[in-house]
């Protein structure tokens, strides 16, 4: 979530949304088009015991995530048609680093939130926060998907999920194939993230093409911290349930709003 690629001064292709909760119980800041999040710090890993086939936990992490995913497609798809879409064009038309911090903000305290909850038991808590980062999400989606016409909506958000969905997939066959840690995954993304704040910050004001370079590294942050997120569900089985989906889920859900931009640009190409 950088700029606005779709408008010469700003190409929106640079927004990139930024997240970072990326690690459990580590706590460094991180940023992109959504600002920032919690991250992990360094814990002790090992190799992983490869079972065949998924177990109960590892269905209910990626059920939960799937419906939370699920919730945030339909709610883009609703706020685009009201007031809230026009929320992109006031952070990010004012400076593109404004919306990075703005949405990275809403991000990190709707984690910290839900994060507080589960781990004190207080389900309200939790909810709270849980919505606070689907609105995030689907507001900045919105956002983005109301630059095309409405009639393409709903071909651009079936496209992005299809390719998410696939690019998802091949990070989880990668983890999974593989019998090795995969936290310095989560270190990469950390430097990812806060390598895209920076060059999004100095583009913001000085050399516009940097935008670009920011979006780019805020992008690969998601998908590192998305194989991060998944090698945690391999290997910390006994790690909470309600922790590990939200984990997956903002990582997904950061990867959703990339594709979503690179999708809306090439369909807007085909007219």
């Amino acid at each position: 979530m950088t700029a606005q690629p779709y408008r010469p001064a700003h190409p929106r292709v640079a927004r990139a949304p930024t997240t970072n909760r990326l690690g459990r119980r580590q706590e460094a800041g991180f940023s992109s088009a959504m600002g920032n999040l919690p991250a992990m710090s360094s814990f002790e890993t090992h190799e992983s015991a490869h079972e065949s086939g998924l177990s109960s936990r590892e269905v209910r992490v990626i059920g939960g995530a799937s419906g939370l995913m699920a919730v945030t497609v339909a709610l883009m798809y609703a706020f685009v048609a009201t007031p809230l879409a026009t929320v992109n064009d006031y952070l990010f038309g004012t400076a593109p680093i404004l919306g990075v911090l703005v949405y990275g903000a809403a991000i990190f305290v709707g984690e910290l939130i839900a994060e507080r909850g589960v781990k004190g038991g207080d389900m309200g808590v939790a909810f709270v926060g849980t919505v606070l980062l689907v609105f995030a999400f689907a507001i900045f989606g919105a956002g983005v998907l109301s630059f095309a016409p409405p009639e393409t909506h709903l071909q651009i958000l079936g496209v992005t999920v299809v390719v998410t969905a696939l690019g998802t997939a091949a990070i989880s066959g990668y983890v999974y194939g593989r019998s090795i840690t995969f936290e310095h995954w989560g270190r990469f993304a950390n430097f990812a993230f806060l390598g895209g704040i920076v060059v999004i910050a100095v583009g913001s004001f000085v050399l516009p093409v940097l935008l670009l370079v920011g979006f780019v590294l805020i992008f690969l942050g998601f998908l590192l911290r998305l194989g991060y997120e998944i090698w945690e569900v391999r290997d910390r089985r006994n790690a909470s349930v309600a922790l590990q989906t939200i984990g997956v889920y903002i990582a997904v859900a950061g990867v959703f709003v990339h594709v979503l931009q690179l999708v809306m640009r090439y369909v807007l190409s085909q007219d």
